[in-house]
C-alpha cells in the first residue's frame, strides 16, 4: 500500500524533510491534523494510539469522521485490516450524522481497500462507486476531495482497474490544480507505471514503453513524493528492457536515498534483474529474479516471468522465452479468475444477505404487501382507503384488469404469466402520478386510487395507463399473446365508502370489458 491517507485542511504540503522531523504531539494538540503529519512523517502506529485521544477533542461529527478516516488510513498503511471493520463502521456512523460529500468519498475509498483485503471485490467495486459518486456532489476544490480521488485511484490501482484508476487520477490533480495545492502530493506515479507494466503483460509492450517514457519525461525527482521515488526508478529500469538507452545504459537509479523496505524492496530487486538485462548481463538477470520470486505485491506474479521471459530473449533461449511467456499468461488469466472468482463470491454473500434481510422483515412486511410484484395487497390497500377518506378527502378508484390474460398462462405457463404480472406492475407504478396508490388486488387484478382527482381526469390517467401497457415489448416475454388493460372507474368518498365504490369501479371495468370482447378484443377499453 503506497497510498499515503491524508486529510488536511489547510491545503500545502508540511514538506518531507519537515514531516519527516515531526516532533511528538501532546495531547492538547491531538487533532486529525496532527495525525495527518503522524502518518506523512512515517509514524502510522503513533496516529493509530492518538486517534482515541483526538476523537475526545473532536468536535462534531465531520471532526469526529476526519480522525476516524485518519485513523483508517493509518491502519491500512500497517496493513492492520483486521482492525479496520470497527473503524469502518463508526466513521460511517459519524457521516451519517453530517453533510460531508467530500469525507464521505475517502471514507469509501478507504472502505473499498478494507474490502478488497477482505476478499470481497463485490463490496470493494461498490465502495469505489458510492465514493465517485459521492465526490460528484463535492463543490469546493479543496485538499480533502483531491485526497479522496488519489485514494480512490489507489485503490482503483491496485485491484486491476487501470481505466478507473487513471480517470480517478486526472480528477484529484485537476482538483488540485485548481486549489493551488503542491502537485508533488498528487503526482503518484505508481498509478501509471502499473498501468503501462500491466500492458506489457497483456502484449502491448509498444504502449507500456510510450507510457514508461512519457512518465519518465514529465517526472523528476523533485516532482514526486520521496516515498513515490522507487516507481520511478524502476520505470527508469523496466524501460531499459524495452527500448534501449539513447545514451547507452539508464544511469543512477532515482532512490539512492530511500529506505528500502516494503515495495521499494521489492521494486529494487526487480530493478537489479531489468538493469542486468540492459546491461548484456541476462545471466546474472535470471539469477536475481531467481531470488525475487516473492515480488509479487507492486505488479503482480506476471512481473517476474515476464522479466525472465526478456532475459531468455537476450540469450537467444527462445525455447524458454516461450515457457516464459506461457507463466505470464497463465498469471494473468489466474489474476482475472480471481477477480471473476471474488466477484460473485461477493453477490453470493449479498444475496445471502438479502435473504436475511428479508427473513427479518417479512412478517412485518407480508402482511401488507403482494409477495410477486411487491406492491400493497388488499389489507394495505382497504387501510389506506380508510385513512384517506377520514382525513375527509375525496377521488377516484379504478379497477384494473389485463385482457385474455388466461391465454398467457395457457400457452407459455404460470412461470411466464408471473413476469408478465411483475411488468405489468412496473410499468403502471412508473405511469402513475406521483401521489396515486397502486395496489395489487388478486390474479390479474390491480386497483389504482387517485386522490383529489374527478372521474374525468381519471380517464385521461386510465388512457395513459392503457396506452403504456399496450406499447411495451410483450413479445420477448410471452410472443403471439399482446397483454392490454382494461380500467373501469368510480368515485370515492367517505359517504360511499370503498366497498360501494369497489364494486362500482369493478362493474364499469366489466362493462368495458364486454365491449372489449364485443370489438373482436382489439385495443382496450377503459371506463
Amino acid at each position: 500500500m503506497s497510498g499515503v491517507y491524508d486529510l488536511r485542511e489547510d491545503g500545502h504540503s508540511s514538506g518531507w524533510v519537515e514531516s519527516m522531523r515531526a516532533r511528538r504531539i501532546g495531547p492538547d494538540e491531538c487533532d486529525a491534523d496532527a495525525l495527518g503529519r503522524l502518518i506523512r512523517s512515517g509514524r502510522p502506529a503513533e496516529a493509530v494510539v492518538l486517534a482515541g485521544v483526538a476523537i475526545t477533542r473532536a468536535r462534531g461529527p465531520a471532526e469526529i469522521a476526519r480522525v476516524l478516516l485518519m485513523k483508517l488510513g493509518a491502519l491500512l498503511n500497517l496493513g492492520r485490516t483486521s482492525e479496520c471493520p470497527a473503524v469502518v463502521d463508526e466513521a460511517y456512523a459519524a457521516l451519517t450524522r453530517c453533510d460531508e460529500p467530500a469525507l464521505l468519498g475517502e471514507f469509501h475509498a478507504l472502505a473499498a481497500n478494507v474490502a478488497y483485503h477482505q476478499g470481497s471485490l463485490d463490496r470493494c467495486v461498490t465502495h469505489l462507486v458510492s465514493g465517485g459518486r459521492a465526490l460528484e456532489r463535492v463543490r469546493k476544490a479543496d485538499h480533502i476531495a483531491a485526497m479522496a480521488w488519489l485514494d480512490l485511484a489507489v485503490t482503483y490501482s491496485n485491484i486491476g482497474f487501470h481505466g478507473h484508476a487513471m480517470t480517478a487520477h486526472q480528477r484529484s490533480q485537476a482538483i488540485a490544480a485548481a486549489a493551488d495545492l503542491d502537485p508533488v502530493d498528487f503526482a503518484h506515479p505508481e498509478i501509471r507505471i502499473r498501468y503501462a507494466i500491466s500492458l506489457d503483460h497483456q502484449g502491448d509492450s509498444e504502449m507500456c514503453a510510450r507510457l514508461l517514457a512519457e512518465a519518465l519525461d514529465e517526472l523528476g525527482p523533485d516532482d514526486v513524493a520521496p516515498f513515490e521515488l522507487p516507481y520511478l526508478g524502476y520505470a527508469q529500469a523496466r524501460l531499459a528492457t524495452l527500448r534501449p538507452p539513447p545514451d547507452g545504459g539508464p544511469g543512477p537509479l532515482m532512490w539512492a536515498d530511500v529506505d528500502p523496505t516494503g515495495e521499494a524492496n521489492e521494486l529494487r530487486q526487480l530493478a537489479d534483474a531489468c538493469l542486468a538485462i540492459a546491461g548484456g548481463q541476462p545471466n546474472l538477470a535470471l539469477t536475481r529474479l531467481a531470488l525475487a520470486e516473492a515480488c509479487v505485491t507492486v505488479f503482480g506474479a506476471a512481473e517476474v516471468p515476464r522479466l525472465r521471459a526478456i532475459a531468455h530473449v537476450a540469450l537467444g533461449d527462445h525455447e524458454s522465452a516461450h515457457r516464459a511467456e506461457r507463466d505470464v499468461a497463465r498469471q494473468v488469466s489466474q489474476s482475472v479468475n480471481r477477480l471473476h472468482d471474488l466477484f460473485v463470491e461477493g453477490i453470493s454473500a449479498r444475496l445471502d444477505h438479502d435473504e436475511l434481510r428479508r427473513r427479518a422483515t417479512q412478517y412485518a412486511d407480508e402482511a401488507h404487501t403482494d409477495p410477486l410484484t411487491g406492491l400493497p395487497n388488499r389489507r394495505h390497500l382497504e387501510r389506506y382507503v380508510d385513512e384517506l377518506t377520514a382525513m375527509g378527502r375525496v377521488g377516484s378508484i379504478g379497477v384494473a384488469d389485463l385482457d385474455g390474460f388466461k391465454i398467457v398462462n395457457t400457452v407459455h405457463g404460470h412461470l411466464s404469466g408471473d413476469r408478465v404480472l411483475q411488468r405489468v406492475a412496473a410499468i403502471l407504478t412508473r405511469t402513475l402520478r406521483r401521489g396515486d396508490f397502486l395496489a395489487r388486488f388478486g390474479g390479474d387484478e390491480f386497483v389504482i386510487v387517485l386522490p383529489g382527482t374527478d372521474p374525468a381526469e381519471a380517464q385521461e390517467v386510465s388512457e395513459r395507463l392503457a396506452a403504456a401497457i399496450a406499447a411495451d415489448d410483450w413479445e420477448a416475454i410471452v410472443p403471439g399473446t399482446p397483454v392490454t388493460l382494461t380500467v373501469g372507474w368510480a368515485e370515492l368518498n367517505a359517504r360511499t365508502g370503498i366497498l360501494a365504490a369497489f364494486q362500482a369501479a369493478d362493474m364499469g371495468m366489466l362493462r368495458a370489458k364486454a365491449q372489449w370482447r364485443a370489438a373482436g378484443g382489439k385495443g382496450a377499453a377503459a371506463r
